[in-house]
């Protein structure tokens, strides 16, 4: 089965940065990502799918009752995928919103761009 930018998008957001369970969280970061990933975040450039799931692991650490939702639908474009979320407590307003950007090759993302819009408490 060909997995699509759209399936990336979706698993990136909801199988790794949203998933508590460290061999799933694993498992969905190989099938995602190349090696030698590259991942901007406002505040760092991370390298690699190791750097990635020890950032990922740090997160879900830092608040480890909130969740991610997908703020709208996945928009692809050529091998870039977008998508929209919106991060906090379940079933709660978000703390924070933003996006995800990613550019895709062969089936796993190679780039990512992580954007966040922080809200007022």
């Amino acid at each position: 089965m060909d997995v699509t930018v759209t399936d990336l998008m979706r698993r990136n957001l909801l199988e790794v940065f949203n998933e508590p369970d460290p061999d799933r969280r694993s498992a969905a970061i190989a099938q995602t990502y190349v090696e030698d990933v590259v991942w901007h975040e406002p505040d760092r450039v991370l390298h690699g799918r190791g750097a990635l799931a020890e950032r990922a692991t740090e997160l879900r650490a830092q608040a480890p009752d909130f969740v991610f939702r997908p703020d709208g639908p996945v928009s692809v474009n050529d091998d870039l995928g977008h998508l929209g979320f919106r991060f906090g407590p379940a079933g709660q307003p978000p703390v924070a919103t933003g996006m995800d950007i990613a550019r895709c090759k062969e089936g796993r993302i190679v780039e990512l761009y992580t954007f966040v819009n922080e809200h007022a408490s």
